[in-house]
């Protein structure tokens, strides 16, 4: 069987090698995929056409290309051409796709939708309110902060906004910064024109990624992974701004047994309903972004895709085939699949160039101990890299990551930093205690 992946990322790389693992895939094409993926065992990089698989004549394109090479079974990496339309564009041409359609991704591309979409169904979460009107919001917030020493709220953009449109506002002052940024000032156009007021929750943060096998308002399933952790401040100790995700761990040591049931109960089935009372197609994968308190989960957030860098550490400990666990979702047999993981632990940290996530330099040799990368028994996942004629070179912030197994967390994360010294580029950084106790972040 012939795979394309849509994207180009970490999350993307390490789906790739995954599926290049499977008996029944013969190859793996990436759109546009990264330098890390050119050089993967049976994987081979295509170009977008037009460049843009968000465009309608792009997702054509890839359509058409598809059909023409016989792809058996195609993967959407990013939320970009998900909220578009891709799935519904390929589906509707008779390719097998895993993702969720335009309308089902909607849980993701709009706050207000979740958020909604969570209250009709009694999923755990943050109170909030949804807001069109500036004057409205202010208001609101004003509200919020009058009670003495009140607590944090969070703003929330509606749309996509590439992870700058939340903000945890302190003061009404800092507040009415980002509603006037927001909502005003069209900082992050129409995505932020409607907003999402969220009462701030403390604890625990948690990534669940889950297979989910739903079409069409029939009784469907949710298959989710083990557990994840995701660390996105910029410094080590969580301080410093937030980025796309500093290194990953899975499973996360203090996700209780009672935790996962109480997600189970209060956030998974009540889910499942949700997209069955409501008629969705979603069969794709999901993302619960959690903030667990004393062995209680909250949602903070869904997102209609595997995370990045989450991935990056869970996929390592699959041992179940992930084109059969594709295709379970597809024909409505994933309730019965048998998903099974590897014992011990995986951790990620990724490294990024200097100045991320403000401006930093691209263009810079990356250099690989391919040796004494194979020694640490880790693996090596491109993000930000590109392939030259003189080998990768930086193409990103958040360059790449590092994953690596060990019986325990302790293990995983004194291989994982012994591989990131196998790997250097000029002014190359990274935080230096993903997976240790303390780490963790605590609050979103």
């Amino acid at each position: 069987m012939k795979v394309l992946v849509i994207g180009s990322g970490g999350r993307e790389h390490a789906i790739a090698w995954k599926l290049a693992r499977s008996e029944r895939v013969e190859r793996v094409y990436l759109a546009p995929g990264n330098g890390g993926t050119a050089a993967e065992l049976k994987c081979v990089n295509i170009p977008v056409p037009g460049g843009d698989p968000e465009t309608e004549a792009s997702q054509e394109a890839l359509a058409a290309w598809a059909r023409g090479e016989g792809i058996g079974l195609t993967l959407v990496g990013p939320e970009g051409p998900l909220a578009a339309g891709l799935v519904d564009r390929f589906r509707a041409q008779g390719l097998p796709v895993v993702g969720p359609d335009r309308a089902a991704a909607r849980l993701e591309a709009s706050k207000a939708f979740s958020k909604s979409f969570m209250e009709k169904y009694a999923v755990r979460a943050a109170r909030s309110r949804t807001v069109t009107d500036y004057a409205e919001a202010v208001r609101s917030a004003a509200e919020h902060f009058s009670p003495h020493r009140a607590p944090p709220l969070v703003v929330k953009a509606d749309g996509l906004a590439a992870g700058k449109g939340v903000v945890v506002a302190s003061t009404l002052g800092e507040a009415k910064d980002a509603l006037d940024a927001f909502m005003r000032k069209g900082a992050l156009g129409e995505a932020g024109r409607t907003v999402v007021l969220e009462d701030f929750l403390s604890g625990r943060e948690v990534s669940i990624l889950a297979a989910v096998s739903v079409k069409g308002g029939s009784r469907g399933a949710i298959l989710p992974f083990v557990s994840a952790r995701d660390h996105k401040r910029r410094f080590d100790g969580s301080r410093g701004p937030n980025t796309g995700g500093m290194g990953a761990v899975a499973p996360v040591p203090d996700f209780s047994a009672a935790a996962g049931e109480d997600f189970r109960r209060a956030i998974l089935e009540p889910t499942l309903r949700g997209m069955e009372g409501e008629g969705l197609d979603y069969r794709g994968f999901i993302f619960f972004g959690l903030m667990v308190q004393d062995d209680r989960c909250f949602l903070l957030e869904y997102n209609v895709r595997l995370g990045d860098p989450e991935t990056q550490a869970v996929l390592p400990l699959m041992e179940s085939d992930l084109a059969d666990l594709c295709l379970a979702m597809l024909d409505g047999s994933l309730e019965n699949f048998p998903l099974k993981w590897k014992a011990g632990a995986v951790c990620a940290p990724v490294a990024v160039a200097d100045g991320y996530p403000g401006l930093y330099r691209k263009g810079d040799p990356i250099r690989v101990d391919r040796k004494a990368l194979e020694e640490t028994g880790a693996l090596l996942f491109a993000a930000g890299a590109r392939l030259g004629e003189d080998g990768l070179r930086v193409s990103g912030g958040r360059v790449l990551a590092v994953s690596a197994w060990g019986e325990d967390g302790e293990e995983a994360r004194r291989r994982a930093y012994k591989a990131l010294e196998a790997v250097s580029f000029k002014d190359m950084a990274y935080r230096k205690d993903i997976g240790r106790e303390g780490a963790a972040p605590g609050f979103a």
